[in-house]
C-alpha cells in the first residue's frame, strides 16, 4: 500500500492493517506529519504540530502491540485536538493571544482517555477564537475549508472538521457549545458529534459557558465517530456535570440498522425561512434514504425551537462576558474585533435576561422530550446554506457579515440542542452545486447516542457521501 493513502483509511482498516503487522504506528504517523506538512500551511488546521512526541508515542504502541499488549482499536490511531482542550506539555491558545503563553500541566480528561486507549496525539487545531463566533483576523492563521479555500470550514472547531476531511488526521476532537463541532462538520463534509450533556467530561476544555459547553469527536465515519465515543465517554470525578450512567457499546450498535427505527422530521427546520432550496432538497433526499432503508418517517413539530437562538444567547453570552471580564477589560487590544465586540454586548445584557432564557430553556427541552416520545431520533439540517465565503474587512457591520455570524458562529439549527442538552449528530448528505457538502442533523433522547449513531450509520452504508475526497494536490 502507497504510504501516502494511509491517512485516508479509517480506524477499521488501519486496525486491520496494523493486526496482521502490513503497516506500523510509526508508518502511519509519519503519513500523517507528510500530509500536514505539505497541506498546513494552505489549511491552516493545525496551530502547534508534536511531530517528535507523536513519533515517540508511535514507536511505543508499536512496541507495546509486539508484546501483545495492544490496548483496542485505537492502539497506534493518530488523533488531534481543538487547541481548546489541554494536553500537557503543549500549548492551548483557545485560538487566542490571551493564551499564547499557557503551557497546561495535564491532558484534558478526554485527551487522557484516548492516550491510555494507545491513541496517539499529533498536535492541536486551529479554532475561531474563545470558541466565540467568526474570527476576521485569526492570530494562528485563517482555517479553511478542504472543498473551497475561499469559503469557512465552520467553527469554533474550525481545524477539527478541516483537518479530517483533508486527510491530515483520522480522528479529531472538537468543543461544542452552540454547534461548534456538529457545523464544521457539515460544512466540511465530515461526520461530527455532540454527545448529551455530561455524557463526556468538560475537564480541560476551555469553554465559553459550562452549562453547554460539551467535547465530542469529528471522524469520516459514523463508526470512527462510535470507536471514539466509547473510549472518551463516562463518569469523571474532575467534573462533576459527568453522568454516571452506564457506556455503552456505540460501535456494536452501528451495526443494527434501520428495521423499525422511527424518525421525526423537525416542521420548524424545514419550513425555516433562512433554510436555503438546495439544502433543503437534499436533507429531503436524505430522509427518503432512511425511509427506503427501513425506517419509518413522520413530521414532528417543536414550536418553541424557533425561539432557541434568542434563548442560547440569553445563556451563553452573559457566561462567556463573565469569563473574560478581566481579559476584556486590560486587553481588548488583543481580541480580533468579532468576538470583541460579541463580549462587550454580552457584558450589557441585564442579569434578569439569563434566568428567564434558562427558564425558556427548560421549556424548550421539555417540549423536545415530547417530540421524542413517539420517535428514535429528530432530523433536519446542520446548517442552513452551504459553507459561506470567509470573512473579510470589507463587509463588518454589513448585512452579509451579520449572515456569516449566524452561520459560523450562532447556527440556527444546532444550538437549540446545547441548550436542552440533547445529543446531536451532523452527517454528510450530498453537495450544492458549488461542490461544497451539507450536513445532515440526527438528535437523540437523553443518553441516546446509540439512536443516533445507528440512524447516522445506515445512512452511510446506503450513501457513499463520506467517501470523497477534496482535491488539495
Amino acid at each position: 500500500m502507497d504510504e501516502r493513502d494511509l491517512p485516508w483509511l479509517g480506524v477499521d482498516v488501519l486496525a486491520d492493517l496494523l493486526r496482521r503487522g502490513e503497516t506500523s504506528s510509526e508508518e502511519i504517523v509519519r503519513a500523517c506529519l507528510a500530509r500536514i506538512d505539505r497541506l498546513n500551511p494552505t489549511l491552516a488546521a493545525f496551530i502547534t504540530v508534536d511531530a517528535d512526541g507523536a513519533l515517540r508515542a508511535a514507536r511505543r504502541a508499536d512496541r507495546d502491540r509486539a508484546s501483545r499488549r495492544a490496548r483496542g482499536p485505537l492502539h497506534g490511531i493518530p488523533f488531534a485536538a481543538k487547541d481548546a482542550l489541554w494536553a500537557k506539555g503543549l500549548p492551548a491558545t483557545n485560538g487566542s493571544r490571551l493564551f499564547a503563553d499557557f503551557v497546561p500541566s495535564e491532558d484534558a480528561t478526554v485527551i487522557a482517555r484516548l492516550r491510555a486507549a494507545g491513541a496517539v496525539l499529533l498536535g492541536k487545531l486551529n479554532m475561531m477564537e474563545l470558541g466565540f463566533g467568526p474570527t476576521l483576523r485569526p492570530p494562528f492563521g485563517t482555517p479553511r475549508n478542504p472543498w473551497n479555500i475561499e469559503r469557512t470550514p465552520g467553527g469554533s472547531s474550525s481545524g477539527s472538521a478541516s483537518a479530517v476531511a483533508a486527510g491530515l488526521v483520522p480522528i479529531t476532537l472538537g468543543g461544542d457549545t452552540g454547534g461548534s463541532i456538529r457545523l464544521p462538520a457539515a460544512l466540511c463534509g465530515v461526520v461530527g458529534l455532540k454527545p448529551t450533556r455530561g455524557r463526556v467530561s468538560r475537564h480541560g476544555l476551555m469553554g465559553i459557558c459550562p452549562e453547554l459547553d460539551c467535547a465530542g469527536p469529528l471522524a469520516a465515519s459514523v463508526t470512527d465517530v462510535a470507536r471514539a465515543l466509547r473510549v472518551i465517554a463516562g463518569h469523571d470525578r474532575r467534573d462533576p456535570g459527568t453522568s454516571r450512567s452506564g457506556v455503552v457499546d456505540y460501535v456494536r450498535t452501528t451495526a443494527r440498522g434501520l428495521h423499525g427505527a422511527r424518525l421525526g422530521v423537525v416542521t420548524e427546520f424545514m419550513e425555516s425561512a433562512v433554510l436555503d432550496a438546495e439544502v433543503r432538497r437534499l436533507v429531503t433526499d436524505a430522509v427518503a434514504t432512511l425511509a427506503k432503508a427501513g425506517a419509518r418517517v413522520s413530521e414532528v413539530s417543536v414550536p418553541l425551537i424557533a425561539h432557541a437562538p434568542t434563548i442560547y444567547i440569553g445563556i451563553a453570552e452573559p457566561e462567556a462576558a463573565t469569563l473574560f471580564r478581566q481579559r476584556l477589560i486590560t486587553r481588548a487590544e488583543d481580541l480580533d474585533v468579532l468576538p470583541r465586540r460579541r463580549l462587550f454586548t454580552a457584558s450589557l445584557l441585564p442579569a434578569s435576561l439569563v434566568a428567564s432564557a434558562r427558564r425558556l430553556g427548560e421549556r424548550l427541552r421539555t417540549e423536545v422530550d415530547s417530540a421524542l416520545r413517539d420517535v428514535d431520533v429528530l432530523v433536519g439540517p446542520t446548517t442552513p446554506t452551504e459553507a459561506p465565503p470567509l470573512p473579510v474587512a470589507a463587509r463588518i457591520g454589513s448585512a452579509n457579515e451579520a449572515w456569516i455570524a449566524a452561520v459560523a458562529g450562532r447556527s440556527l439549527f444546532t444550538n437549540p440542542f446545547n441548550v436542552t442538552g440533547h445529543p446531536a449528530m451532523s452527517v454528510p448528505c450530498g453537495f450544492t452545486p458549488q461542490a461544497l457538502p451539507v450536513g445532515l442533523q440526527i438528535v437523540g433522547r437523553y443518553n441516546g447516542e446509540a439512536d443516533v449513531l445507528r440512524v447516522g450509520a445506515a445512512y452511510q452504508a446506503a450513501t457513499d457521501w463520506h467517501r470523497r475526497h477534496p482535491r488539495l494536490e
